[in-house]
Formats: structure tokens, C-alpha cells, sequence
């Protein structure tokens, strides 16, 4: 029985309980199958750093129903056991023939940027989900800030990145929808977060980090921005997934913003230096003012002053409360290796980026020409 398709009232013994269903009284048929009860799941993306660990932790546990809809393109990797629908969201008319009726327990949305994206949300799912879980992002948050320590009551407010302010608005709107009709929303607030070859450095070209690699591997200097002391948190995607799984379903998140972040706190100096321990290296590290970066290349304005050069340590309390247990248990020096495994086993991964090279090299010249010497 697909779930939301049987209008017709079951025994109560069947039912399950979820409070903002389209159902009377918020209660909806179950799906019922010989091992219990399954909760119905679908995510909008699935296969980006955050999402594939989700997905794929889902797919080895019992209970859960997981659907994913993106264009298609990153269909390797994906559990067998978790249906595909492929198709774009931002075409909402296509979108919603391809959903038909359904209606799950969870949305999980993972590539929505832009208010007009969240509108389209609400419009599709109003009704036909249990839950509403927003991505937004950690950068949001308050910049500078007040407060060196960031709870879910920072203020939000980022004037140097686009990028926040529209997840700023995008969360605006998904609150307003849930004081207005009852929207469902969670909103869920990753930090830096890295797994399968993502390598979380300050700063790199558009092609990704190989470069940086390549350069330290060489002996040749890196940019760190600032002094490289300010504090970083990042976060393995394998512990973000265990945190965000959590709140799959779970009543006391509705309504809630929560970040999910590691407690490990490292300086930029760290963070590279066991990033070149990994590779067997010891980097060079160009230290150069944030504001003379942004002058070489006004696009890192938003990406450095409005995020990555400001200390951020955060309060874990929320997540801790709303998913009891949970601990981000994987040190960096950890998570880096298993990381790095996944880059250097994946050729396609592993790309040049000669104009962001002479790009460093013309920088780092003019700011530091020592370090050449």
C-alpha cells in the first residue's frame, strides 16, 4: 500500500501518528510491511557530500522507505535498495506529475538555494508530508560575530555572502509558512562538512582542492588566509548523517532550527597541517590578510570574510537534546584519511586547475615574494 493513497479509515491499530499530516486529525494509513511499520522518505538531491551519507546510511537500516529525486547523474553509488526518480524540481508542473499522489513522512530538501525554490516546496508538499527538512547553512549565521560561541539563537545575518542571505530568506519564508498553515519545517544547519574526497581547506580554485595537494606534495607554499589561528569546525559527513537521521519523524523538531557540527575545534595552521601529515608532507603556509585576497579576486568577499576567516565554535546542545546519544565521534584526523582514500582512488576527481595555480603563484608573490626565495 503506498502511503497517503487510501482514503478509506484502517483499525487504529494501523495508524501512525504525525502531527501535520493531510489527514484528519493529522492521522495518515501506514505502511505496513511483515517487519513493522515504515517511515516513507523522500529527498530532493541525495547524492551531493551531505546527502550520500544519509542515503546510504538509511539504506542499511530497517524501518525506512528511502526515494530520491534529482536529474540523474550521480546514479552510481546509490544502494540498490533505494528507488530513483529522475527529474529536475525546479520544474514544478513535471515535478509534480512525477510525485503524483504520494505522500511521505519526510522531505528531505538538499538543493534548494533560493527563496523562489522554497516557495515551490511549500506549494508541492503542503499537506502531503509529515515533515519538512530544510538545509540552510551555518554561514547564515551572524558575521562578525557578537559571540564567539554560535547557538541556534545567533542572530542570522551575513552581509558579505549572497549565498547566506538567500538561505537566510529561504528560512524566513519555511517559518512563516509553519506560524501561518502549519508548515512542517525543520531547519537544519550544516557547517563545513567533507567526506569521499572532499578535502576542507580555507581556500581553492573552481576545480577543487587537487591543486592545493599537488603544490603541497611539491613544496610549494599554499595561502591561508589571515594568520591561520583563527578556530574552524568541520564536520564528517558520516556524523552529520547520524545526527540529521535523528530527526527523521521526530515531533520535537518541527517548528526548530539546530545545527549539527563536530565539538572539535581547529585552527586553519592545524587543519592544513594534518591535511599535509596525511599526504606525507609538511606544507608551506602563505599567510595573507583576508582583505588583500579579496582585492586580488573580489568572488572570495563572500566565501572568506563571510564565512571561513571567522572563528566559529559551536554549541551542540540542541542536537544533543533532540537526538539523544548522538556525538560527532569522528576526529578530523580521522575523517581526513578515509577522505583522501576516496580522492586519490577517483581519477575524475583529481583535476588540474593550471589558471587558479599561476593565480596563487602571482598572489602569493605580491603579497609574500619571500616565500619564493
Amino acid at each position: 500500500m503506498i502511503s497517503g493513497q487510501n482514503s478509506d479509515n484502517p483499525p487504529a491499530w494501523k495508524m501512525l501518528y504525525f502531527p501535520y499530516g493531510k489527514y484528519t486529525n493529522g492521522i495518515r494509513p501506514a505502511v505496513e510491511t511483515q517487519g513493522g511499520i515504515i517511515m516513507k522518505i523522500l529527498f530532493i538531491g541525495g547524492t551531493g557530500t551531505i546527502s550520500s551519507s544519509i542515503t546510504r546510511q538509511l539504506a542499511e537500516k530497517e524501518g525506512y522507505e528511502l526515494t530520491i529525486m534529482n536529474r540523474g547523474s550521480k546514479k552510481e553509488g546509490v544502494p540498490s535498495s533505494v528507488r530513483q526518480i529522475t527529474g529536475d524540481i525546479n520544474n514544478e508542473e513535471a515535478a509534480k506529475a512525477l510525485l503524483a499522489d504520494e505522500y511521505f513522512d519526510v522531505v528531505g530538501e538538499f538543493v534548494a538555494f533560493v527563496p523562489e525554490q522554497v516557495r515551490r516546496d511549500i506549494r508541492l508538499f503542503e499537506g502531503r508530508c509529515g515533515q519538512y527538512i530544510f538545509i540552510s547553512s551555518a554561514s547564515a549565521y551572524q558575521k562578525p560575530l557578537s559571540n564567539y560561541l554560535i547557538t541556534e539563537s545567533t542572530p542570522l545575518s551575513n552581509p558579505y555572502w549572497q549565498y547566506s542571505r538567500d538561505k537566510i530568506a529561504c528560512e524566513q519564508i519555511l517559518m512563516d509558512a509553519y506560524r501561518s498553515t502549519g508548515f512542517p519545517v525543520t531547519i537544519v544547519r550544516p557547517s563545513h562538512t567533507y567526506a569521499d574526497g572532499g578535502i576542507p581547506l580555507a581556500i581553492h580554485g573552481p576545480k577543487g582542492v587537487w591543486n592545493e595537494l599537488m603544490r603541497m606534495k611539491a613544496g610549494r607554499p599554499v595561502i591561508v588566509p589571515g594568520d591561520g589561528r583563527t578556530l574552524w569546525t568541520v564536520t564528517h559527513s558520516m556524523d552529520f548523517a547520524r545526527g540529521y537521521i535523528g530527526l527523521l519523524g521526530n515531533p520535537h523538531a518541527i517548528g526548530e532550527p539546530v545545527h549539527i557540527t563536530s565539538d572539535e575545534s581547529l585552527t586553519w595552521n592545524q587543519i592544513y597541517g594534518i591535511v599535509g601529515q596525511a599526504i606525507g608532507v609538511k606544507p608551506v603556509l602563505t599567510h595573507i590578510a583576508t582583505d588583500t585576497l579579496v582585492k586580488f579576486d573580489p568572488a572570495l568577499d563572500g566565501p572568506l570574510h563571510g564565512d571561513k576567516s571567522n572563528t566559529v565554535v559551536f554549541d551542540n546542545t540542541k542536537i544533543k537534546r533532540l537526538v539523544p546519544g548522538f556525538c560527532a565521534s569522528i576526529r578530523f584526523d580521522q575523517g581526513i584519511r578515509q577522505s583522501l582514500s576516496c580522492l586519490l582512488s577517483n581519477p575524475e576527481l583529481q583535476v588540474p586547475d593550471p589558471l587558479w595555480d599561476a593565480w596563487e603563484d602571482q598572489v602569493i608573490k605580491a603579497a609574500s615574494p619571500s616565500a619564493f626565495s
